[in-house]
């Protein structure tokens, strides 16, 4: 299947510059700053693009860095990210994430992933893509979408996020690393949906694990 990476990677981009998804229509209302991005991709964690990232825009009005969130009451945090997925647990750890920013890291977000993954609430999905968007160093952020479709198309086999990530980090070019990740969830929210896959519309399906064990 290797030999096909450049051939997928071309069809992902195409479906990311003719289709409109929700991580597409919503990606500038991320953040601008690397806070801002980690905060946003806390808020996206189990929540869907297009409830996760008006939010955010609206959040940043507010609060835009880590003294003001370490300032602000949980409560009028959980009310600014509402309707998010577990708004609560999260507010809880954005305060604590800005505090310790702030008393550890003079109020940055640290750029490696061994300091990333030690804040509360960040695994190496989420600092992974932190790594990638905000600091534009090459990394491969494994989502449910990365997860499903890596394995569903028969670039892995793989059980796990985590096992993924180093799969894909062997077989994909590096300098194609950070855009997996956008590319494969815009797919993924249009065409590879998890249930009912729009395969008719696919031009990769001929090299499809799925598609040739269902189809054929």
């Amino acid at each position: 299947m290797t030999k096909h990476i450049d051939t997928i990677l071309i069809f992902l981009e195409e479906i990311w510059n003719n289709e409109e998804s929700p991580l597409k229509k919503y990606k500038d209302l991320k953040g601008s700053t690397p806070f801002q991005i980690l905060v946003s991709t806390i808020l996206s964690l189990r929540t869907k693009d297009e409830v996760t990232y008006p939010v955010a825009s609206k959040l940043f009005q507010n609060l835009k860095t880590p003294e003001d969130f370490a300032k602000a009451e949980v409560k009028d945090i959980e009310k600014l990210i509402y309707p998010v997925g577990f708004y609560r647990n999260k507010a809880k750890i954005l305060k604590e994430i800005s505090k310790i920013l702030i008393d550890k890291y003079n109020g940055k977000v640290p750029s490696n992933i061994e300091d990333l993954t030690s804040l509360p609430g960040v695994g190496r999905k989420t600092a992974n893509l932190v790594l990638s968007v905000a600091f534009g160093i090459d990394a491969i952020c494994v989502d449910t979408h990365v997860h499903r479709i890596s394995n569903r198309i028969g670039l892995v086999k793989t059980k796990t996020p985590e096992e993924t990530e180093f799969k894909l980090m062997e077989i994909i070019p590096k300098q194609h690393w950070r855009k997996i990740n956008y590319l494969m969830v815009a797919f993924g929210q249009t065409i590879c949906k998890p249930r009912n896959p729009l395969c008719n519309k696919c031009n990769i399906k001929n090299m499809c694990n799925y598609y040739s064990q269902n189809y054929f």
